[in-house]
């Protein structure tokens, strides 16, 4: 397929997505009732249900899926490992801890964009441990993200461990479950600008990518500098991935189904896989998300508990195929 052309094809089923997740939750708003709402001269019911709740709840799903897509194509090409994803370099972990440290110690009550801003903090902490740990080479930076990681990991259990009383554990173990409910214009224009930032930074890795598929050596021959693409990767993860985490919770597996789904339709060249794979993520966060408000439930479904029921099948097919390729 044409990568113009399946790009208008997501770009395409993206607007339907938005549509749906404009209308669809506890209240339905009907296609009527959402023109209503928007041209309405004083502000209504429908008005405030789409401006309030629905529309930074989608734009921030839209962003999000996109900046794990994104990361998680270029993380597979940098690493050239297929079962890579924005959470093998300690990123994902690192802004846990950050918001989570916020939770336990109250600041997020005080300051309601403290769990945002030390999430970041705690993403670029992690970024910056990691590439010091990991300078020796790829497989030096994927475990040292590993390290960092289970560092992460230690600090988060060591948090539900200590809660401070048991609302304050409900609310970490909630949090860490991913979510996009009750997320506001606040959280989103946090967020955007390291989003973006980001963006910039994982899409110049770009050329460097391509030149990576001949091999670290052959690379460098071609000009291309290991280490300023490293650093741009990380730094990325850590400002994109970082952001969205420490917003949204922990959310897994778009980064790593993404990348792959749309591979095949584009060729294997990593340069144009970066803008499918984002737009992809988006798409598919967003139908995630949708489903969470759709599947009657007494409480609705967490984001990354419904991410992870449908992506482990899919990571351990993943996993099975490479078995049987591998030499």
């Amino acid at each position: 397929m044409r990568p113009r052309l399946l790009m208008a094809a997501i770009g395409l089923a993206l607007v339907v997505l938005v549509l749906l997740s404009l209308a669809v939750g506890r209240v339905w708003l009907a296609p009527a009732e959402l023109v209503a709402g928007v041209l309405a001269a004083k502000p209504n019911l429908a008005w405030l249900i789409l401006t309030e709740l629905r529309l930074p709840r989608t734009l921030l799903a839209l962003l999000v899926g996109a900046t794990l897509g994104l990361a998680g194509a270029v993380l597979q090409g940098l690493l050239r490992n297929p079962l890579a994803e924005p959470g093998l370099l300690g990123v994902s972990g690192g802004a846990a801890l950050g918001a989570v440290i916020a939770i336990y110690f109250g600041l997020s009550s005080v300051f309601a964009a403290a769990a945002p801003v030390l999430g970041i903090v705690g993403a670029l902490l992690a970024g910056a441990l990691t590439f010091a740990l990991g300078r020796g080479g790829t497989l030096t930076l994927i475990l040292a993200g590993a390290a960092v990681s289970g560092l992460a990991g230690a600090g988060l259990s060591l948090a539900l461990n200590f809660a401070p009383s048991p609302y304050a554990a409900y609310e970490i173990t909630t949090w860490l479950l991913g979510s996009l409910v009750d997320r506001d214009w606040h959280q989103l224009a946090i967020a955007a600008p390291f989003l973006l930032a980001g963006w910039i930074a994982l899409a110049a890795t770009a050329p460097a990518l391509d030149a990576l598929t001949l091999g670290e050596v052959q690379a460098e021959s071609l000009g291309i500098d290991l280490a300023r693409t490293r650093l741009l990767a990380l730094a990325g993860t850590a400002c994109a991935v970082g952001a969205a985490t420490s917003v949204t919770g922990a959310i897994g597996f778009i980064g790593l189904v993404a990348p792959h789904i749309v591979r095949p339709l584009v060729g294997h060249q990593p340069s144009r896989v970066l803008l499918p794979a984002a737009l992809l993520g988006a798409a598919l966060l967003l139908v995630a998300d949708i489903a969470t408000r759709a599947i009657p439930t007494a409480t609705e479904l967490k984001l990354g508990v419904l991410t992870s029921l449908v992506g482990t099948p899919f990571f351990l097919g993943l996993v099975i195929r490479l078995r049987r390729t591998a030499p």
